[in-house]
């Protein structure tokens, strides 16, 4: 059954790294509150959330999957997250459905940049955060070792609320600090609470201090307290626990085996008694498109409606899915909402509650909630939907660049519309892809996150529509110029009966500053070039600009200067100036010492400190420029300037030299003056495309 009061909706959001079993907690929380029978597996691909072919295949979530359940009379809604850098932009705007993050770590202390990048992308979101070491049932796990590595390589201060019971093959379950208890796991079945084990009775007492003390610090009023009796009661404690998550004041820690029962039961405790309810969170702040001032909309059911697409769905067959996550007020189906972001209204449909590829209707839905809605006309991801008489506008969620691109060719002649219309259509499901056309090499440009990102895309493009294209890397678009002054003589003279065709363009050419484009100058004098046929001159030298001398890409920042002509009464015409102009502005950039200019793009590059070394070898054997190095944690940020042409296969070097761990961003800069060594190369590779059309 829905709910109806945002004080008993929580929306838990599974955050980091990849591998690292969020799919799996997230099947062991299912199972421990009766939402399903049996606990789905990733490695088989039967889990309830990796609900599409791609993911299955590999084991791995590529998109953000939407679940719920019941518990102690509260609605939590679970959202699974992926985990790789090829798709962690799913997870930011899956960020924006949470009331809390919990992020996902490994029991061997591999905390990684992914998860403090995530972390930092709640903390801008304002949603309240947690960890949860998992897998605590395996070989060599040891809690101690998580902790010691998220306090070194995070922002947020850990603080353990839980510690394991056994480690290993040994683990029973989990001391619960906070009220002093045991919580036993009993397989499938809801944990046994006992007496704290003897031989962690130190252990454990020094860790509710600890947490006492961090609780207390967290807010004066406890603190004065604290320093006055040593102690905190125990409603005080949770209470304090819960302002100091709100606040961020600091990182609890639950700890469980993920794949079983241990620990999942407590942490859904945690969930509904610690974490903020909807209703807890500060008022979220958005715009009045009207009036261009400040809203604030509190998760309360008397106030107007408000929300955010945070994921849309494409299926070919049943149409377009949008889930969204109510901020303020109630909204029912079959009724009109006004989507401020493209300034239309929208009929919705019914409302769905998603339980991973099952949606279950339901009649209405409030502040706090996640739901979704069919067949929008114009809604998109990150689009705003409200009231239609109140309205309200929240930002976009943060958008991604590519990082990496390919050139696309249909596999079958004929398919290129399809293909155009099943790539926009997956655009609407992944706004991180980006499609455009190079109007210089022609091509269409298929671009995403990752290699990972962009081929998965290429195999839900055959699965969904139908047609398969092929993958290349892109061309790159040289340019040419000059380095020189020049002036040279343009000549038309045909005479074979009749009218002919004769025009003389006296033509001088010169350098710009990089990034000027083109400029061009009249400097006729006494009408030897008429004046009706001086468009047609620049006309002819824009045309000519297209294909340079060298190995005709087209030429840049060049001033030409048209200073002389001749002209015949009867036989001059527009083609024929055109036709002289062309020919002169070739002949004068021959002579004005041309070149050819490469793309440089700004790069950079974030590695864990152990293979700085190793990317900054390999960024300077890419003729690469190194700006500068930001620490960041643990991790390294190479800041640095490389040619774009060394820089088409990067993502799986980079993958190779990090072991996955690293990630990097490029965009374009500006053009530079290509080594002479490396011209005859691209002039030979120029004339190879185009013998081949």
């Amino acid at each position: 059954m829905a709910a109806d009061d945002p004080g008993k909706i929580r929306d838990i959001v599974f955050i980091g790294h990849g591998g690292v079993g969020k799919t799996t907690l997230a099947e062991a929380l299912l199972v421990a509150a009766g939402a399903v029978k049996t606990r789905g597996r990733a490695e088989d691909g039967s889990t309830n959330f990796d609900t599409e072919p791609e993911e299955q295949r590999r084991g791995a979530s590529l998109f953000a999957h939407f679940h719920h359940v019941d518990w102690q009379g509260t609605q939590v809604n679970l959202v699974d997250t992926p985990g790789s850098g090829a798709f962690v932009h799913d997870t930011n705007n899956a960020l924006r459905a949470g009331t809390t993050a919990v992020l996902v770590v490994s029991p061997e202390g591999e905390a990684r940049n992914e998860d403090q990048k995530v972390l930092t992308w709640a903390a801008e979101q304002g949603v309240p955060r947690i960890a949860f070491v998992t897998r605590m049932d395996r070989e060599r796990a040891d809690f101690g070792v998580a902790v010691k590595d998220l306090e070194e390589r995070l922002e947020q201060r850990p603080v353990p609320v839980q510690l394991p019971i056994g480690a290993g093959p040994g683990f029973r379950g989990v001391v619960d600090l906070l009220r002093g208890r045991a919580l036993l796991s009993q397989g499938d079945a809801a944990a046994k609470e006992a007496d704290i084990p003897a031989e962690l009775a130190d252990e454990a007492r020094a860790a509710r201090e600890r947490l006492v003390e961090a609780v207390a610090e967290s807010d004066d009023a406890l603190l004065e307290k604290y320093l006055e009796s040593g102690e905190l009661a125990e409603d005080e404690l949770g209470s304090g626990l819960r302002e100091a998550i709100l606040r961020g004041a600091f990182l609890p820690v639950l700890c469980g085996a993920g794949a079983g029962s241990g620990g999942s039961a407590a942490l859904l405790d945690f969930v509904v008694q610690a974490c903020p309810a909807a209703a807890d969170l500060p008022a979220t702040i958005g715009d009045d498109p009207k009036s261009a001032s400040e809203v604030r909309r509190a998760a309360r059911t008397d106030e107007p409606f408000s929300a955010q697409i945070v994921r849309t769905i494409i299926d070919p067959f049943a149409g377009k899915l949008s889930v969204f996550r109510i901020f303020s007020g109630q909204v029912s189906g079959d009724t009109t909402v006004y989507n401020a972001t493209r300034q239309v209204k929208e009929k919705l449909g019914h409302l769905f509650r998603l339980a991973g590829k099952q949606q279950t209707q339901v009649a209405s839905a409030v502040a706090g909630d996640v739901v979704a809605v069919a067949k929008l006309k114009e809604a998109q991801t990150g689009d705003t939907l409200c009231d239609e008489k109140v309205h309200t506008y929240f930002p976009r969620l943060r958008n991604f660049e590519a990082s990496i691109s390919f050139a696309i060719e249909a596999k079958n002649k004929g398919d290129e519309d399809k293909i155009m219309t099943g790539l926009h259509r997956l655009q609407e499901e992944d706004p991180a892809l980006h499609l455009e056309r190079d109007e210089q090499t022609k091509e269409m440009i298929l671009g995403g996150v990752g290699q990972l990102h962009v081929e998965a895309a290429i195999e839900r493009l055959k699965r969904k529509f139908g047609v398969e294209v092929l993958l290349k890397a892109p061309k790159v678009p040289y340019k040419e110029t000059i380095r020189g002054k020049a002036q040279a003589e343009g000549k038309v003279k045909k005479q074979t009966g009749g009218h002919g065709q004769f025009a003389v363009a006296w033509l001088e050419v010169e350098p710009l500053p990089r990034g000027s484009g083109f400029e061009f100058v009249d400097k006729i004098v006494g009408g030897v070039v008429p004046r009706n046929f001086i468009p047609a001159v620049e006309k002819g030298v824009r045309e000519a600009l297209g294909a340079g001398t060298i190995a005709g890409y087209p030429v840049v920042d060049v001033r030409v200067t048209l200073f002389d002509g001749k002209h015949h009464d009867v036989d001059s015409s527009e083609m024929a100036f055109k036709l002289a102009a062309s020919g002169g502005f070739k002949s004068a950039v021959d002579k004005a010492r041309p070149v050819l200019l490469e793309p440089i793009l700004s790069v950079e590059v974030a590695v864990p400190d152990d293979v700085m070394g190793d990317v900054i070898g390999d960024v300077n054997s890419r003729r690469g420029k190194v700006q500068g190095v930001e620490p960041r944690g643990h991790t390294q940020v190479i800041k640095a300037q490389v040619p774009m042409a060394e820089m088409l296969k990067y993502a799986p070097d980079l993958n190779a030299m990090s072991a996955g761990r690293g990630s990097f961003h490029a965009e374009f800069s500006h053009y530079e003056e290509l080594p002479a060594h490396l011209v005859d190369k691209v002039v030979k590779e120029s004339k190879r495309q185009a013998e081949q059309g």
